[in-house]
C-alpha cells in the first residue's frame, strides 16, 4: 500500500459544522437577493419624444372586471361559455376600467359564433356584469382581433355574405370600432365589408 505524498486534508472530510456554515451562507444570499436587485430597465427617449408631452387620459382606478366570473347571455346547452379574447380600458371616462370580452360556446366541433360584450362593475365595486352587447352571436360573426385604445373598442370581425355560406368558411372581413357616446356604445365605423 502506498501512502499519498500529501496527508489527508481537513476540508476533504465534511463535518456537521460545514453543512451548517453552507446552509447559513445560502440563506443569507437568498434573503438579500430582493434587496440587491438592479433597478428596472428604462428605454431612452429621443429628443423628439421628450419634447412631446404624453396624451392625458383619466387614470383607471381599480381592478378590471374578470369576465371569467360573468354569466353571459349565451345559450350554450351542455357546454360552457368560453372567453376567447379580452381587452381592458376605461371606456366611459369615469376612471374605472371596463373589460371587453369575446365569448363563444365551447363547442367540440365547428366554428361557434362570437359575442362581444362589455363587462363592468358598479361604483360599489360589486360583482362584474354585462352592460352592453357589441356583437350578438346571432350575427354569426367571429372576432379575430380585439383592442381598447383611448376609450375606443376596435375589432376585426369575420362573417358571411349569405346564409348559404358554410360556417367553416367566412367570406367577409370587417374592421369595426365602438365609442361610448350619450350613454350608449355607438359604432363609429360604417360597414365596409370586404371579401376575405
Amino acid at each position: 500500500m502506498q501512502h499519498p505524498a500529501v496527508p489527508d486534508l481537513a476540508h476533504t472530510h465534511t463535518r456537521p459544522i460545514h453543512w451548517v456554515a453552507t446552509a447559513t451562507a445560502v440563506a443569507g444570499v437568498v434573503a438579500l437577493s430582493p434587496v440587491l436587485q438592479p433597478d428596472a430597465a428604462t428605454a431612452a427617449q429621443s429628443a423628439d419624444q421628450a419634447a412631446t408631452p404624453a396624451p392625458k387620459s383619466a387614470p383607471a382606478h381599480g381592478t378590471p372586471p374578470d369576465p371569467a366570473t360573468v354569466a353571459f347571455p349565451l345559450e350554450c346547452g351542455p357546454v360552457k361559455a368560453l372567453v376567447q379574447r379580452k381587452a381592458v380600458g376605461d371606456l366611459d371616462g369615469d376612471g374605472r376600467p371596463e373589460t371587453v370580452a369575446v365569448v363563444h360556446c365551447d363547442a367540440p366541433m365547428g366554428t361557434p359564433p362570437d359575442g362581444v360584450y362589455v363587462v363592468t362593475r358598479g361604483h360599489d365595486g360589486g360583482k362584474p356584469r354585462v352592460v352592453a352587447t357589441l356583437v350578438d352571436p346571432k350575427e354569426r360573426r367571429t372576432a379575430t382581433e380585439l383592442s381598447v385604445r383611448e376609450g375606443v373598442v376596435r375589432a376585426t370581425l369575420l362573417g358571411y355574405s349569405s346564409t348559404d355560406v358554410p360556417s367553416c368558411c367566412p367570406d367577409v372581413k370587417d374592421d369595426v370600432k365602438w365609442r361610448w357616446k350619450n350613454g350608449a356604445f355607438v359604432s363609429d365605423t360604417p360597414s365596409h365589408a370586404r371579401t376575405v
